[in-house]
C-alpha cells in the first residue's frame, strides 16, 4: 500500500514538470515573435513620418500633383441625324415600262439630267399625228389667206383657218408634253443611290427608282431644350462627330431654328449645315453635336484625383503638419464640368494646392504620407501635370 502512494506522487511530479515546460517554450516562441514583428515596424517606420520621425505612424507611399488653372467650356451637346441639303426617291406618276435606264449607281448627276424612259408607244403615235394636223391646218391658213388677199374668199375664211392652224400647234405641244413626261429627269445635280430597275421592269406609281441626294452641303436637324434658346442663334459655329470617323472633327454653322417648340419634348429644332466637299459624311448618319457657348478658366484636378461617396466629392490634400510631416487631408470639393479627364473645381481647393494624385484607396484622412516617384513627383512645378488646353 506504500508503494504504490510512492509511486503516485512520483508520477504526478513528472507530469507537472512536464506541462510546465511545455508552457515556458510556449511563452518563450510568442515572446520571439513579438520582438521579430516589432523589430520589423521599427525597423520600417525609421525616417520621415515613421516611429523614428515625426508623425508616429506608418507613411504611406503616394505621388503627388498640383493643382493649376485650366480652360472651360460650356457647351450643349446632342444627337442629330445628317442629311443631305436636298433629298429625294426618284418615282413615276404612271404605271409603266422601262425602255432606257440613263445613269450608274453612284453617278453625280446634273439637273434636267434624263434618269430612264418609259415606254411611249401611244405619245410618240399622237406626236405623229399632231404634227400631221399642223401641217394640213398650215396649209388650208396659206390657202384661205390667198383667196382672201385676191378678194375671192371672204376674210372669216382666212381668220377660222388661222385659228385652226394654233389649235393645232396647241395639241402638238400637248403630246409632245405627254411623251416628256415618259422621260424622268433629275430635278437637281446630286448623286444617284444603288438601284434595282433595269429596262424592262414594270414601274407603279411611286415605287422608287433611285434616290437622288445634294451632299456637297449636309444638314444635320438636333433637338436641344428650350432653356438654352437664348442662347441660340443663326450663325453660331457648331462641332460634328460620328462613330463612323472616331477622332474626326466636322465644323459647321447654324442656319435656322424651327418656329415652334415640342410641347412633348420641351425641345426647339434646330438645323446646321457642314460643308461635304469630300462626301465623307452620309444622309442618315448619326451625328453628335456640339454647341460651344463660351470659355472660362478655374482650378482643375485629374478625375483619377477626385473620390466620390455619394453625392459628396473629396480630394486629399497634402498638408505639412507641424510636428507630423506631411499628412493626407481629406479636403470636401464642390465640381463642376468634367472635360478631358479633368474636373473642375469650384471649391474646396486652389491653385497651387498639392493633392494626391494615386494610392487614395490605401490612404486614411490625416494619414502620414510621403512622396514617391509617380505622377507630379515632389516639387513638380504648377500646372505641369495638368494637360494641355481643350482644342
Amino acid at each position: 500500500m506504500g508503494n504504490f502512494r510512492v509511486t503516485e506522487r512520483t508520477t504526478a511530479k513528472r507530469h507537472f514538470f512536464l506541462v510546465a515546460a511545455i508552457a515556458v517554450v510556449m511563452l518563450m516562441a510568442l515572446a520571439a515573435g513579438l520582438k521579430l514583428a516589432f523589430g520589423k515596424d521599427e525597423k520600417g517606420d525609421a525616417g520621415p513620418g515613421g516611429r523614428g520621425g515625426p508623425g508616429g505612424g506608418r507613411a504611406q507611399q503616394v505621388s503627388e500633383i498640383v493643382v493649376a488653372v485650366r480652360p472651360f467650356t460650356d457647351s450643349i451637346e446632342v444627337l442629330g441625324v445628317a442629311k443631305g441639303r436636298e433629298s429625294l426617291v426618284v418615282t413615276s406618276s404612271t404605271t409603266e415600262l422601262i425602255t432606257r435606264v440613263l445613269f450608274q449607281d453612284g453617278q453625280y448627276v446634273r439637273q434636267g439630267q434624263p434618269l430612264v424612259e418609259l415606254q411611249a408607244r401611244e405619245e410618240d403615235a399622237g406626236i405623229i399625228a399632231a404634227r400631221a394636223t399642223v401641217t394640213q391646218a398650215r396649209k388650208d391658213r396659206d390657202r384661205w389667206k390667198t383667196l382672201s388677199d385676191k378678194g375671192i374668199a371672204p376674210r372669216v375664211k382666212y381668220e377660222q383657218a388661222q385659228t385652226a392652224l394654233e389649235t393645232a400647234q396647241a395639241e402638238l405641244r400637248a403630246a409632245e408634253a405627254r411623251r416628256g413626261d415618259r422621260v424622268i429627269r433629275a430635278p437637281f445635280s446630286g448623286v444617284v443611290g444603288l438601284s434595282d430597275v433595269t429596262p424592262g421592269t414594270l414601274i407603279n406609281p411611286g415605287a422608287a427608282i433611285a434616290t437622288l441626294d445634294d451632299v456637297s452641303v449636309m444638314r444635320v436637324d438636333f433637338p436641344v431644350p428650350e432653356r438654352y434658346l437664348a442662347t441660340l442663334r443663326p450663325g453660331m459655329t457648331i462641332e460634328a462627330t460620328s462613330d463612323a470617323f472616331p477622332g474626326q472633327t466636322f465644323a459647321g454653322r447654324i442656319v435656322l431654328l424651327d418656329s415652334r417648340i415640342d410641347e412633348r419634348t420641351r425641345a426647339i429644332t434646330v438645323r446646321a449645315e457642314i460643308p461635304n466637299g469630300s462626301s465623307v459624311i452620309k444622309p442618315g448618319m448619326m451625328m453628335r453635336v456640339v454647341i460651344q457657348r463660351g470659355l472660362r478658366t478655374a482650378a482643375a484636378a485629374p478625375e483619377a484625383a477626385v473620390q466620390f461617396e455619394g453625392d459628396t466629392a473629396y480630394a486629399f490634400k497634402i498638408v505639412n503638419q507641424p510636428g507630423k510631416g506631411l499628412v493626407a487631408q481629406r479636403t470636401t470639393v464642390r465640381r463642376g464640368a468634367n472635360q478631358d479627364g479633368f474636373v473642375e473645381i469650384l471649391e474646396g481647393l486652389r491653385p497651387g494646392d498639392r493633392i494626391v494624385a494615386s494610392g487614395l484607396n490605401r490612404i486614411q484622412p490625416n494619414a502620414p504620407v510621403k512622396l514617391g516617384g509617380g505622377k507630379g513627383g515632389r516639387g513638380g512645378r504648377p500646372g505641369a501635370q495638368t494637360g494641355s488646353a481643350p482644342r
